[in-house]
């Protein structure tokens, strides 16, 4: 009996950049589903006075808070840059593997870009 495994074991298995661009492009999907919760939750207790909203607002100006707004930021950069490259898909253009990859990096790069560009002008706008 042959014990080798039948599919691509994760020992064996090769990395690349659209693997890693489809699982976080899942990812940024469940973290963009909460996020809209924590908006909600947001506007909510914008409605239930001072109080409630004082708990939220320091809650966004804490550390562990402007991470998961920065956080929240590069996912929903991530998750539109993704959908675009797969817009594109769609259409039938960039299969080849060369494009493949190109694109897969400029969606991880571009999220990026995109969120430090935002985190920056909130800096200036406040």
């Amino acid at each position: 009996m042959n014990n080798n495994p039948l599919s691509p074991h994760i020992q064996i298995y090769n990395w690349h950049i659209s693997s890693l661009v489809s699982i976080s492009h899942r990812i940024s999907g469940v973290i963009n589903i909460l996020s809209l919760s924590l908006i909600c939750f947001w506007v909510w207790s914008l409605f239930l006075g001072n109080e409630s909203y004082e708990v939220i607002f320091n809650f966004f100006n804490s550390f562990i808070g402007k991470f998961f707004v920065i956080s929240f930021v590069w996912s929903y950069s991530f998750q539109i840059l993704s959908e675009i490259r797969h817009w594109f898909w769609d259409l039938g253009y960039g299969f080849e593997l060369k494009t493949s990859k190109i694109t897969g990096v400029l969606v991880i790069v571009g999220s990026i870009i995109i969120t430090a560009f935002l985190y920056s002008i909130r800096g200036i706008l406040l």
